[in-house]
């Protein structure tokens, strides 16, 4: 008889490790690769950065270093930047994640790639270490195989910028083993993430498949004659954009009256778009070579001046609504667990998280000997008792 599957993960206690004493890699160095390394770094972790070619990133200190003065100059580090840097290495050469605990892959989305990536990965860290793709969209399931400890395996899913934004989604494969998913989380947020746990794999996690469809029906809109670009972004923001902060689509169902919304699906739903093409409008702009204001051109016309300014307008609101967001955290007054509504997938069935121990109870006990082992369970799932299993990488660069 096969076990059966917990349907909720236990929270850790509050860690008391140095992050000095957890070395982290990240492979793949782009844009995002460089903002999760500031997040990490001014967590207090040694960071490797591994990038393919080494005389391409000649900026990346420099590009850091910007990132964690806005970071010190917004009180979201304390520390001296200089000193900060001190603990980083980029290379080019994989045998520098040997002594990483963690690994970020945050290279192209390409799943052949990637797997090329996680073997470089495999073949120089302990089989302990997590390994975590930054994949947006690939099943996590898809990554984990031919991997030698694929339940080691999980996708941790950044938003962008990553040193700045409490997002974050870890995501179970199918042999994800939920003990390195509970490593994961207490350190995520020990970075300052609000983590969410993807229970079951499925392509675009939560997030991305409901930003998704929202923009499949913004483009139906503006393609079919019913709004321009510009009505549609600004009743948006106007609506969506005043509340989203605050409550996400469950809780303001809520808030709003849950009858009400019940009443419109059934009149609504049949008429919204299902279409499976990517929009005209989208491969009309990047055929013609629009990236958005990275070059000036995208939905919008942007001079070269009013595309930096966007650039600096969002990274200021970003740090503006992390802190909205916090003056507003949920449950600030509560010391328990939120009380959900429990949910049954068709068929009946609770939906579960891969690969737990024995039922909803058996996860508890374990996760109680964990708490008691606060920093062998970080630094050394070996020494904690676990099974060696596989770790974290994320990807957005070749290797």
């Amino acid at each position: 008889m096969k076990p059966k599957r917990a349907n909720r993960i236990a929270s850790p206690s509050v860690i008391r490790t140095n992050p000095a004493d957890i070395p982290i890699g990240v492979v793949g160095l782009g844009l995002m690769g460089n903002s999760i390394m500031a997040c990490l770094l001014a967590a207090g972790h040694p960071v490797v950065g591994v990038t393919r070619r080494l005389a391409r990133r000649r900026n990346t200190r420099r590009h850091l270093h910007s990132l964690l003065r806005e970071m010190k100059r917004e009180k979201l580090l304390s520390a001296d930047p200089t000193r900060v840097l001190e603990v980083l290495r980029i290379a080019e050469d994989y045998a520098e994640l040997r002594p990483c605990q963690v690994v970020i892959e945050s290279v192209l989305e390409d799943v052949q790639v990637k797997h090329e990536v996680f073997r470089k990965i495999e073949a120089e860290v302990s089989p302990e270490a997590i390994i975590g793709s930054n994949t947006s969209a690939i099943p996590v399931t898809a990554l984990q195989k031919g991997a030698s400890h694929p339940e080691r395996f999980m996708g941790i899913h950044w938003g962008e910028p990553a040193h700045v934004l409490r997002f974050m989604e870890i995501i179970c494969g199918e042999q994800t083993d939920l003990r390195y998913v509970e490593r994961a989380k207490a350190l995520a947020e020990r970075w300052g993430k609000e983590p969410s746990i993807v229970r079951r794999d499925i392509r675009g996690f939560l997030t991305n498949r409901c930003m998704y469809a929202l923009m499949r029906e913004a483009f139906y809109l503006v393609e079919s004659g019913y709004a321009t670009v510009e009505d549609v972004d600004r009743s948006l923001r106007n609506d969506l954009g005043y509340w989203i902060t605050l409550a996400g689509p469950f809780r303001f169902m809520d808030l709003t009256g849950v009858p009400a919304y019940l009443r419109v699906m059934k009149d609504l739903l049949p008429e919204l778009c299902c279409s499976k093409e990517v929009p005209a409008l989208i491969r009309n702009v990047v055929d013609n070579g629009g990236l958005g204001v990275a070059n000036a051109q995208g939905f919008y016309e942007y001079s070269p001046q009013e595309a930096r300014r966007w650039e600096k307008r969002f990274l200021r609101f970003s740090y503006d609504i992390r802190a909205l967001a916090r003056k507003y955290s949920e449950r600030p007054w509560a010391s328990g667990p939120s009380r959900v509504m429990k949910v049954r997938r068709k068929g009946g069935a609770s939906a579960p998280p891969p690969n737990a121990p024995n039922g909803e109870g058996a996860l508890a006990p374990e996760a109680r000997r964990l708490q008691g082992l606060e920093a062998l369970r970080l630094a050394s799932p070996k020494a904690a008792g676990l099974k060696p299993r596989p770790s974290a990488t994320l990807s957005r660069e070749r290797p």
